[in-house]
């Protein structure tokens, strides 16, 4: 009991300063969060924001540290803590072009495959078991397909024509699983789906004639089962009757034949230069990817009465992602070096709204897959993932990160419990972002996070490496951590824990350690 409660006396105390510094709103820069210098406009991004906050009266946040920075686009592109190695080294680099070269060369890294396969799992909803029934083969068959389109860079409108025109097996034509992977087989079912992850708009929101329109688009998929199990053809089933008029959301008027292929000619229509949802609902998800909202806010709620914040900021976007040739790692790549994604977290101005205007980076939890990964990292331990239902058997090997899961049915209690998503229905709220009483329960007391703590290589390997020298122990930890070193506040906070909490220093060491994860600035991007 003396040690829990010593322990969570260092949380509060060490705690204190990130959050302290988080709340603070000045123009002075605050170490080590933040960089000198005002608002310099680095692409059209920056200018469009800077023209609306100017209109708004909202100063901008300043620069974010270098520190800041390297842990931010580790975490945001590849969901992955980054070494202290390689931040020492980035932190000498004189480079004025570094922050670019680290978004390229983070782009080009196996994780980065993994983890917007991920993202992307979430919106298609990879998921074996009830209510999606995909079943472990075509799971596999689809997460490998996406997941070679992100690694291989394909462009967005050739990946949204293959997975809405493709016919066959869904075990031997991957792409077919976007029609196997919804609750139901209606053509107004699958024209809810088609809507949301294409054009960011439900449904419910057009009118009457332009749902039925949609309805009519998606009529003459069918399925059909084979004697391979689980397996299932997804093919087009020509019409016998007459010409059927179809009205497009925007108001076109097409005729479609009793020999077309509907989803062709929706197709044609949605991945189009001028088509008002297809570019501007994906440049749209991806600034809500990394900036925690999206400029339409929901980004999949796209409709006339829920306007843009930045509307000039989108339709940039968009006229980039089609002057690229839908080139999806192009608007990673405007984005990530905007000055407007390189805000400090700490804002400038009182106005309330400030965040809402992208004025500041918007602080908010770690994924679940991405904690999880964290604190095994930071430990050296693993996790083990596996499902006994539905046949076959799924079992995942141990050194494969959380975040490379493919089938949204295999889960854990912590997954559930920090909010991982069912990947029933494609939303983004599926996914929930509110911290809980449960989840700061599970990091401060649970014997999982502790067993992990006590086995940690990179803790021990540290310890050794110090020899017994209590500040560069501690600075090592803050790096391994927060990707920081202490504060000198911070640095005397701990100094005095160590010498007057009575243990040793291996116990000391794994305090503060558990003070660390349990702090704002190690569970939040910022």
């Amino acid at each position: 009991m003396k040690r829990r409660s010593l322990t969570r006396r260092l949380v509060g105390i060490l705690v204190a300063t990130a959050v302290i510094c988080e709340l603070q709103a000045s123009p002075q820069a605050v170490r080590p969060f933040e960089s000198d210098g005002g608002f310099v406009v680095q692409n059209a991004i920056d200018e469009a924001l800077l023209a609306a906050l100017e209109k708004e009266g909202i100063e901008p946040a300043n620069l974010c540290s270098d520190e800041v920075f390297f842990r931010r686009v580790h975490l945001d592109l590849i969901g992955t803590l980054p070494e202290p190695r390689d931040l020492r080294r980035f932190l000498r680099d004189r480079n004025p072009d570094k922050r670019a070269l680290l978004i390229d060369a983070l782009m080009e890294r196996e994780e980065f495959a993994d983890y917007w396969t991920l993202k992307w799992g979430d919106l298609l909803r990879i998921k074996a078991e009830f209510p999606i029934n995909l079943w472990p083969n075509a799971v596999q068959a689809y997460h490998r397909w996406v997941r070679t389109a992100i690694k291989e860079n394909m462009p967005y409108d050739r990946f949204a024509r293959e997975l809405l025109t493709s016919s066959g097996s869904n075990f031997k034509v991957p792409q077919v699983n976007f029609y196997r992977a919804i609750q139901g087989q209606e053509p107004s079912t699958i024209a809810e789906a088609a809507a949301l992850t294409f054009m960011g708009v439900r449904l419910a929101s057009l009118s009457e004639e332009h749902r039925a329109g949609m309805a009519t688009l998606f009529s003459r998929i069918a399925f059909k089962k084979t004697a391979e199990w689980k397996e299932e053809i997804v093919y087009l089933q020509p019409s016998a009757g007459d010409s059927e008029a179809v009205v497009f959301p925007d108001g076109t008027r097409v005729s479609i034949k009793p020999g077309d292929d509907p989803r062709t000619i929706f197709a044609r229509w949605l991945i189009r230069d001028h088509n008002e949802w297809f570019a501007l609902s994906i440049v749209n998800r991806i600034w809500s990817w990394l900036l925690g909202r999206g400029i339409i806010h929901q980004a999949d709620d796209i409709r006339p009465d829920n306007p843009a914040v930045l509307p000039e900021v989108l339709a940039l976007l968009e006229k980039e992602l089609v002057d690229a040739d839908f080139d999806l790692r192009h608007i990673f790549r405007l984005i990530l070096n905007s000055r407007t994604y390189q805000q400090s977290a700490i804002p400038n101005s009182p106005n309330p709204e400030a965040e809402k205007f992208f004025a500041c980076y918007p602080v908010r939890p770690l994924g679940a897959e991405v904690l999880i990964d964290a604190l095994c990292w930071i430990s050296g331990t693993r996790e083990s993932y596996s499902s006994p239902i539905p046949e076959p058997f799924t079992f995942i090997p141990e050194t494969n990160r959380t975040i490379t899961l493919s089938d949204g049915s295999i889960s854990s209690q912590f997954l559930e419990m920090f909010g991982r998503p069912a990947r029933d229905t494609g939303f983004e709220s599926e996914r929930n972002r509110e911290p809980t009483d449960a989840q700061r329960l599970h990091l401060l007391n649970s014997s999982h996070v502790q067993t992990k703590l006590e086995r940690s290589w990179r803790i021990r390997a540290i310890l050794k490496s110090t020899k017994g020298k209590r500040a560069p122990m501690i600075r090592q930890v803050y790096l391994l951590i927060l990707t920081r070193r202490p504060t000198e506040t911070e640095l005397a906070a701990a100094e005095e824990y160590f010498r007057g909490s009575g243990f040793n220093q291996r116990q000391c060491a794994a305090d503060l350690v558990w003070a660390l994860i349990n702090s704002k600035e190690f569970l939040y991007r910022h």
